[in-house]
């Protein structure tokens, strides 16, 4: 199949089974070949929008009786109202605006493939507190599954897209394990990460992140340092996107998975994937 050919192909297949997007293909291959999404699980969905993962999310749970819940987060809204209503964290007085909880400002559930386990949530992830984001999960104790599908609005620059993807990347990470610095060179971002990740970030010891990279040098050091890193018993996917030329603005190619899954400080396995 031609590169011109396949996203329309995978537009039409997501519309015949009724998936929003033809992003949903890309979770499915992931689920398909690393099952990283269990029965009764709790996921967080980073960059949610149109849905697709939500539906794919949902539909690895398993029954509804087996439980589990999909929390997606995203910038993006279908309806602004004027009077927006906030969120009420704990039993103080305390507010956090950042966090708009209006039904009509949420990205909007999926009617097919998705449950009442499936919420969406309107916030800015980059500003998002710790506290903040464990509190939507279930109980308040973190995520089983985190997954990032963030991207920036593709200008065409090389440098200044995977820059800005990288940037994602880190927040999605630092929500996961910790804090992570603004530093860009791999061996300093690399030791700002916060090793007391089960203190202070939302991903559950022994659970997945997923994070889609836009290709570049930069990106592939960082991956392949973090594979290479001690954290307690974690998976980490890093999807590396790539596009057919340069200053290209069109859909890009997924075109490998980077995977490794560390427990007590030894790479047990890292390898690419074509999808």
């Amino acid at each position: 199949m031609s590169w011109a050919s396949a996203p329309d192909f995978f537009c039409r297949e997501a519309q015949r089974l009724g998936y929003v997007a033809r992003s949903a293909f890309k979770l499915l291959q992931m689920q398909k070949q690393f099952r990283l999404i269990r029965a009764g699980a709790s996921v967080l969905d980073l960059g949610c929008a149109p849905g697709a993962w939500l539906q794919v999310a949902c539909q690895s749970l398993g029954p509804v009786e087996k439980g589990g819940a999909v929390i997606g987060i995203d910038l993006k809204v279908s309806y602004v109202s004027v009077s927006a209503k906030l969120r009420k964290f704990d039993n103080s007085d305390r507010f956090y605006g950042s966090i708009i909880m209006d039904s009509e400002q949420k990205v909007k559930v999926p009617s097919q493939h998705c449950d009442k386990r499936v919420e969406t949530i309107s916030a800015d992830v980059m500003s998002l507190r710790m506290d903040q984001a464990r509190g939507f999960s279930p109980q308040g104790m973190g995520f089983s599954i985190i997954l990032s599908d963030m991207c920036p609005a593709i200008s065409g620059i090389t440098t200044r897209d995977s820059a800005l993807s990288c940037e994602l990347g880190k927040r999605a990470l630092s929500l996961a394990i910790g804090k992570v610095s603004g530093k860009t060179n791999a061996e300093e971002f690399l030791g700002s990460l916060d090793p007391d990740f089960n203190k202070k970030g939302i991903l559950r010891p022994g659970g997945n992140i997923v994070i889609k990279l836009l290709e570049s040098e930069d990106t592939e050091a960082i991956s392949q340092d973090i594979l290479m890193s001690w954290y307690s018993n974690i998976r980490l996917l890093f999807v590396l996107v790539i596009f057919p030329s340069v200053g290209y603005l069109g859909d890009p190619m997924i075109c490998q998975i980077l995977q490794g899954s560390i427990q007590k400080g030894v790479l047990a396995e890292a390898q690419g994937h074509e999808i």
